[in-house]
Formats: structure tokens, sequence, C-alpha cells
């Protein structure tokens, strides 16, 4: 769901000379700005996607936190945060000690993410399907010989006091591991650009997982989740997804899709345990996800009057609850929810129906299915949360399932390559159900693989819903 660019005017990216297709606006390796293009600049270092450096395989990187227990996803570890080492992977020794007050310190130079038909929400009659520099040596000055004329006093320049180290509150480059970062995102020494903090996501809470990726052409991932668990009053286990998709075209998409997910998920895991029906819990929660998009539009008058023809910030959501025996799904845009049975011989089956013009002309008749998709616009939706949306109508659907499986709730960014029921059961690991967090990294890469051309996020939710603890190996 992204609006589309302006199209480059050069063949590869003017500064990591990365090949670049028609219509890119943004490097998709280093998020260069292709709308003016200048010379090339002489130094251009070989930098790996969303501008990291690859590390040594035995490096051991730090990994996300886990959940805070309210299905926000957890804060991810920004590159300027993770710990120094030096070219072969070793971490760099520890800070010198204090020096003795008898000897002083020599100056050292700084170290460098269904049946046929659209379900509409029925809350009270639920639709059921079965289915850091190494440490200054410190040496007393020693005492002169008798005899023996003073050392030389050292060259003036050797007397300059080494420039000054970032200090270790700012924000280091992740390219030179010597420039400060400024504020807006960029190296000071090497101009490199730095990666944002939502780029890649990763959150495993429980049994279930979810993976977000900005993907390979776009400068900014727009998607955003939200997953936890909670207990039913009598004490089953629930585990909660929702997945938002900021539409590109509008103003401010991320953060539209970040106060949607936040919303949702919050209202999810505050009914389920006070009893509410989780069908009515999944319509509540759109309705608060809604409500949550519509106030970033209350803007003050001068942004409205600079940017009189912008759209108001919209996103599209999708969610699934799964209890011991009971599955449910909710929906408004173009995301989707499948459902993948463990055994493989069975069939899978997606849950959801798009809110799209590829939908409309399939459901009226007017197309078939290979047609509408063919279509330039079938991508164009009809169904969003947002201040400028039409009336909205949450859809709903709750489900049985009669044996074990994993469901899928997803954004296009990982349909768009694996689009129907069967070919996104292929996709899926073996194993996902017990380890989510591997198959939802497996699912992006899937992505990834396939191109990449949009923002790609991906939760996993096991059936039935084990007991909490349990979790990927």
């Amino acid at each position: 769901m992204s609006q589309m660019p302006q199209q480059a005017a050069v063949s590869k990216c003017p500064s990591c000379e990365e090949p670049l297709e028609p219509g890119d606006r943004f490097c998709g390796a280093c998020g260069y700005d292709l709308s003016v293009v200048p010379a090339r600049p002489e130094d251009s270092p070989t930098l790996a996607i969303h501008g990291v450096v690859p590390a040594p395989d035995d490096v051991d990187w730090p990994v996300a936190r886990d959940s805070d227990g309210h299905g926000h996803p957890a804060p991810v570890h920004a590159g300027a945060e993770l710990p120094g080492t030096d070219s072969g992977g070793s971490p760099l020794p520890p800070p010198p000690p204090a020096a003795p007050p008898s000897a002083p310190a020599v100056p050292v130079a700084p170290a460098g993410a269904p049946a046929t038909g659209v379900r509409f929400d029925r809350p009270g009659e639920p639709e059921e399907y079965p289915l850091q520099a190494p440490a200054p040596r410190l040496t007393a000055e020693p005492a002169p010989v008798p005899g023996q004329a003073p050392a030389p006093e050292p060259a003036a320049a050797s007397r300059q006091p080494a420039p000054a180290a970032p200090d270790a509150a700012e924000k280091v480059c992740v390219a030179c591991r010597a420039g400060r970062v400024d504020d807006d995102g960029y190296c000071e020494n090497c101009g490199h650009a730095q990666p944002r903090e939502r780029d890649h996501m990763e959150q495993e809470s429980g049994p279930i997982a979810a993976v977000s990726d900005r993907g390979l052409r776009h400068h900014r991932n727009e998607d955003a989740f939200s997953v936890g668990c909670t207990a039913l009053p009598d004490g089953a286990p629930a585990s909660v997804a929702i997945v938002c998709d900021g539409v590109s075209s509008a103003t401010r998409p991320d953060d539209a899709s970040l106060a949607a997910s936040r919303a949702a998920g919050e209202t999810l895991l505050g009914a389920l345990p006070r009893g509410t029906h989780p069908q009515q819990a999944m319509h509540d929660a759109i309705l608060a996800a809604s409500q949550a998009v519509n106030a970033l539009a209350d803007e003050p008058a001068t942004a409205r009057e600079q940017a009189p023809h912008q759209n108001a910030p919209a996103c599209t959501l999708v969610g699934a609850v799964v209890t011991a025996g009971l599955l449910v799904v909710g929906w408004v845009g173009d995301s989707r929810v499948y459902w993948v049975p463990a055994d493989r011989t069975t069939p899978p089956a997606r849950l959801t129906e798009d809110d799209s013009w590829a939908a409309q002309m399939v459901a009226a008749g007017l197309m078939n299915e290979a047609e509408a998709y063919a279509d330039e616009r079938a991508h164009a939706i009809t169904g969003w949360l947002g201040a400028d949306a039409y009336e909205l109508e949450p859809h709903t659907a709750s489900f049985k399932p009669d044996r074990p499986g994993v469901v899928v709730v997803c954004t296009d960014g990982l349909w768009n390559y694996a689009e129907s029921a069967e070919e996104m059961a292929e996709a899926v690991p073996l194993d996902a159900a017990a380890r989510p967090l591997h198959g939802a990294r497996v699912l992006v890469g899937h992505a990834l693989d396939g191109g990449g051309h949009d923002n790609v996020t991906v939760a996993l939710l096991p059936f039935p819903a084990p007991s909490q603890g349990a979790g990927s190996a």
C-alpha cells in the first residue's frame, strides 16, 4: 500500500551504487534521497542493508527485550547502543582504571504481516467455522641520573591535547564508529545515514512472536504491531496479535499504524480478562484503534494552512485472538489472516477478505481473481482507519478449528509473495507453532528474497493457545 514515487534519474545509487529500479525515490540499501542527485561522493563505503556494517558471526549481539506485558512491541536496540568491537569481532578492553594520585595520566588519543465474501461484525451472533580504548600505561617519571643532561622537551605538536571523543550519551556512527550522529540522523564524520529504530523490529511474547522489516525499496517502515498474552476469567490462556499497515499516500502513516496497534492491543488485553467475548473485544479494539488514528488529525491550524491538501493519517488493521478453542479475527483494509494446520495434508485457509478494489470486482462477479489482481487498481483500498475514511465498518469473524495449527497475521508486504492459502502454507516452516519467532523471521525473509518492495510485518500465533511460558526454542 505504497504511494507511487517519482522515477529516479539514475540507474545506480550515487552514494552506495546499489542498483535502482524505475520509481525508486530512496535507495533501498542506504536510504539516499534520489530526488536531488549531486555528484557522486569519492568515499562510498560498502554497506549492508539498512546501513549496518556486517559483523562477524561470533559477536554476541544483544537481543531485543521482552514484552512489557501490555501488548506493546518491546524497544529494539539502536545501532549506537551495541557494544564496541575491534575489526576481528573481539570486545574492546575495559575503560582505564583510576590513576593513583602520584602518577600523572598520559594523554591518549580516542579510539576510533477464508470463505468467499466479507464477514461483517455481529458480536452478538458470532460466526463459527470448523476448521567501546585500550588502557594507557601509567608510569612515574624516572629520577634524573647525576651528570646526565636532561631529556629534551617534546615537540610542541606532541603536547597538543587530543580531540575529544564523543560523550557516552551521544550516538556514535554505526559505520565509522567515530563520528557523532547529528539530529537529522547522519554521521558528522562520514555522512552515513543511521538505521532507525523501526527499520527492523522483533518481539516474542510467550508462545507468540512478530517481526517487522522496512523492506528493500522503502526509506522507512510504516508498519507496526502489538502482541501479548493474557488469561480469561477461568484462567485459560489467550494470545493476541495486532498488525497495522500505514497508508503511504496519507500524512504520517508510521504514526497512524503505531497508534492503532497500541490502542487495539491495550483494549484486547484489558477486555479479555474481564470476560468480554473475544469477538466483541475485537470489535471494540478496532473502534479504539480508529479513535487513536483520528486523534492524530487534530493538528494546529498553522499546520493545516501549510499543507491544506494533505490527507489525514491513515492505516489498515488486522488482528487475531486465539484461546484454547476459539479463533477470532478482525480487520479493516487489506492486511490478512491465514490458517495453516499442523497437518499439512489438510487444507489451509484465508480467514479475511480484503477491503480493496480487486476484492470488490471479484465479489461483484465483474472479474475473476486473476484478472482483478493483475489490474493496476487492485490494491486500492476501500476501507481504512483515519479521520477521512468512509463510515467505519469493522469486520470480525470467529472460528473453531478442529485441529492444531498456526495463525498467520500479516500485511500485504508478505502476502504479495504468498497470496493463496496454499502458497502461504508452503512458506510457513513446519515447526512454526513451536518456534514462532523463527517462523516469523523465515516469512519476512521469504518476502525480502522475493523483492521486498513493501514493508513486511507478520505475527504467528499457535492454535490452540498454549499455557503461558511456552515459546520458541
